[in-house]
């Protein structure tokens, strides 16, 4: 891509979740393509839930801690990392006080040392919102993937204020779905459509039989009924004990981190657990799937999402059943539509005995065009025609 203006003048500074965490969310996508063309700090921003007294919450809550006060590290060639924790109990006397003043103070401290002049502010979790227009910034841009308020075990009064108030200050909004941005742009009427993406090529290898499989999913029985990504509060483990035990000659592979109780699935012998695994490698698991799952819970967090997973699934050729959603329904053909537990596996059943190579690379192509490299290009130039009207005269020359 040529150098524009906008590569010209100014760094990103992109507030996100765990860059180092095993899921590769649009958090990370955007900003690795962000990161290609222009200075980029990626400000990792835990503390959007209070922390539990658990072994995992207070062991994550030490490893942030520790790194708090380091310098940004590299994490690629004109990109660096940087940790920026914030007291979690924000309803507490003066603590949103603290969290403003200490994270500014960061961030500036970290745009020093690596020299940025000119930065744009880059917004994926809401709670840093505070900071937009407070950096120094020729811009701030709201990018919104989820309705963080409908997650379970969130503070929802509190974080849809976070929210809203971040959708006010932003210079530009981004959200992934039409019903993020219906809510949106009665707040700011600089609100954009901006889809998910998908990496084509590298969950295209699933498609690839001659590529060899990971050892624990060789040798499962068929069909093999597949489910990739983080099980946690969104996933509905009693769909999955539904269809495990009606097909108990049939395969449930779930691979990704368990976040929940599973004990209702670790109990029956035809659910395989996975557990976590590289992102690179999660397609060489999905070539041992007949069929994809998404298995989500009916409530307001999954109706506001756009699913990543629905076009990660399509690329690898595989037939997909889901819960219905409304931006999977709005994405039309290449998802089969389930709305009940017992349409659930009649659909299954149809798909197994109806699928062939003519549909595997139809689902192929209809995503094909929906790479993150076109997505991050579009989203460029709404954040340059934005920076423009914004009246930043001289980056025009």
């Amino acid at each position: 891509m040529s150098q524009t203006p906008f590569l010209d003048r100014h760094a990103i500074v992109y507030f996100g979740n765990d860059w180092f965490g095993e899921n590769r969310t649009s958090s990370h996508h955007i900003a690795r393509r962000l990161g290609e063309r222009f200075p980029l700090l990626y400000v990792e921003v835990p503390g959007l839930r209070a922390p539990e007294v658990n072994s995992r919450d207070l062991a994550k809550l030490g490893r942030k801690l520790a790194k708090t006060f380091q310098s940004p590290k590299p994490i690629g060639p004109s990109m660096w990392h940087m940790t920026l924790p914030q007291i979690p109990y924000r309803n507490a006397p003066g603590v949103a006080d603290v969290n403003r003043w200490f994270g500014r103070r960061m961030i500036r401290r970290a745009v020093a040392s690596l020299g940025f002049k000119e930065i744009v502010t880059w917004f994926l979790v809401p709670h840093p919102g505070f900071l937009a227009g407070h950096c120094g910034e020729s811009m701030s841009v709201f990018y919104a993937v989820d309705d963080y308020s409908a997650l379970p075990g969130m503070d929802k009064l509190q974080v849809a204020r976070m929210d809203t108030e971040l959708t006010r200050a932003a210079d530009l909004v981004f959200g992934v779905s039409p019903s993020i941005c219906k809510a949106k742009e009665p707040l700011n009427p600089h609100t954009v459509f901006s889809p998910h993406g998908v990496d084509a090529d590298l969950f295209g290898r699933a498609a690839d039989r001659s590529l060899p499989l990971p050892e624990r999913a060789r040798n499962l029985r068929s069909p093999v009924i597949g489910f990739f990504g983080i099980l946690d509060q969104r996933f509905d483990a009693t769909l999955i004990d539904y269809l495990a035990r009606q097909r108990p000659d049939w395969t449930f592979l779930l691979v990704g981190r368990v976040a929940v109780e599973t004990a209702l699935l670790s109990a029956l012998p035809n659910v395989v657990m996975a557990g976590s695994v590289p992102y690179e490698t999660v397609p060489d698991w999905a070539r041992a799937f007949d069929i994809c799952l998404m298995p989500y819970r009916q409530d307001a967090f999954s109706h506001s999402a756009n699913p990543l997973k629905m076009r990660e699934y399509l690329a690898t050729g595989r037939a997909v059943v889901s819960v219905p959603l409304p931006e999977v329904e709005r994405f039309g053909g290449g998802v089969v539509l389930a709305r009940s537990h017992a349409e659930f596996l009649a659909q299954l059943e149809k798909e197994l005995r109806e699928d062939s190579e003519d549909k595997r690379r139809a689902r192929i192509a209809s995503v094909a065009p929906m790479t993150w490299d076109a997505r991050a290009a579009e989203v460029i130039a709404t954040a340059e025609r934005r920076l423009s009207q914004l009246g930043s005269s001289n980056w025009l020359r």
